[in-house]
């Protein structure tokens, strides 16, 4: 995880220098953004030292550094970078300039081009805070998406007393780790997820396999990283990029997975089975490339059904299924959950164009033996973190259920 963090100038900058450290031991890697008259309070070695990341103080390089292409394009890269942009403290300027969509600056200009979750902590005189103007530009940010940590009341620097200070350092990095999708609600669980599709080879150069990406599986894993759980990945081929902190186990098969799960189950508390393994492998793979001479029939088998199986031997697991039907959806779905003991199966309708396979989006149903949570169309990170909610869900009912025994 990377986040910004935009200081901009007040006197509470110096206050932010522990906030790099608090998000740090949270394993986030912060780079920091200062404007120029954040540079009158802090000087910009200081975040350097701390943070172990280049300090940007400047849209197009500053001081002996010339003006080049890469300075001028920077703030996009950066907007690409990271999961989160932390403004704190945040003064009057900065906020307006937000709500005006003004890009003036390096941090100005960061802020309109990112699409990643953004959280601001203002941070000024009672008078200013309070002001007409500052309220409306608030308002306008928060229907905009952005998270607001508002100031607490208290003597400020400016001899006065109300509200504009900066919000404690842990209130602001609950509302960043909120932002990730990083409540630590899934501390001390063990989350097996298998992700991507398998290929059952047909000799040495093809194989039979399906459209399956692995994003779905890969940002489970992610966001229960995120929420706090130790998380072992089981993924069939996919152009992705294990999530951090994870234990990666790559396979090819579905005989291989279900050989890489069976072997790791004892040490999971919840399963997560969002791979889409193949219902059928060749009977007989052949030794050297078959030439084209016409027709080619194969002889196929069914799989080992490893979701079946890891139901059966799931003990006090949480065990979730995902299930990519194109018709009879709800009914297969269903089926798939009683037949297989699942405590919960997320239905896939992968008819529909545009969400599902391959795609960065999906829409899915969460259905439990107590009843089905329809999710509309969005990213597959927030799906994620849809299906996880599930999770927690169930945890609470069986500790509520144990406690009234």
């Amino acid at each position: 995880m990377k986040v910004a963090l935009g200081v901009s100038g007040g006197i509470a900058a110096y206050k932010a220098a522990e906030l790099v450290r608090l998000l740090q031991d949270r394993g986030i890697r912060v780079q920091v953004i200062m404007t120029r008259a954040a540079q009158e309070f802090v000087r910009p070695l200081t975040f350097a030292a701390l943070s172990g990341e280049k300090v940007i103080t400047d849209l197009f390089g500053a001081g002996a550094e010339q003006p080049n292409i890469d300075s001028a394009v920077e703030h996009i890269a950066v907007a690409q970078a990271i999961d989160a942009l932390v403004v704190a403290p945040a003064t009057a300027d900065v906020i307006a300039k937000f709500a005006h969509g003004e890009a003036n600056d390096f941090l100005t200009t960061l802020f309109l081009a990112t699409t990643a979750p953004v959280v601001v902590a203002p941070a000024m005189n009672v008078n200013m805070w309070e002001h007409a103007a500052t309220q409306a530009n608030i308002d306008t940010l928060k229907k905009r998406g952005v998270k607001i940590v508002s100031p607490d009341s208290g003597y400020l620097a400016c001899g006065m007393i109300g509200a504009g200070r900066l919000a404690a350092n842990d209130k602001i990095v609950e509302a960043v780790l909120s932002a990730l999708g990083a409540v630590p609600d899934l501390v001390g669980e063990t989350i097996l997820v298998t992700a991507g599709g398998t290929r059952e080879p047909i000799d040495p150069v093809r194989f039979i396999g399906n459209r399956s990406s692995g994003k779905m599986g890969y940002a489970l894993a992610e966001a229960a990283v995120r929420r706090g759980a130790k998380v072992i990945l089981i993924s069939g081929p996919t152009a992705l990029k294990p999530p951090a902190s994870t234990e990666f186990i790559s396979v090819q098969t579905a005989e291989e997975m279900r050989n890489a799960v069976m072997a790791h189950l004892d040490r999971a508390t919840i399963v997560i089975k969002a791979a889409a393994v193949a219902d059928f492998t060749v009977s007989k793979v052949a030794d050297q490339k078959i030439k084209r001479k016409g027709p080619m029939t194969l002889e196929l088998q069914p799989t080992a059904d490893i979701l079946a199986e890891v139901g059966a031997k799931k003990g006090s697991r949480i065990v979730v299924g995902f299930a990519a039907e194109t018709w009879n959806t709800l009914e297969n779905a269903r089926k798939k959950l009683v037949s297989k003991s699942l405590d919960a199966i997320v239905l896939n309708d992968v008819s529909r164009a545009g969400i599902g396979f391959d795609s960065e989006r999906n829409a899915v149903t969460i259905l439990t033996p107590g009843g089905a949570e329809d999710v509309p169309e969005m990213s597959k990170w927030e799906v994620a973190h849809r299906v996880l909610d599930a999770v927690v869900k169930i945890k609470a009912e069986r500790a509520q259920q144990a406690s009234r025994r």
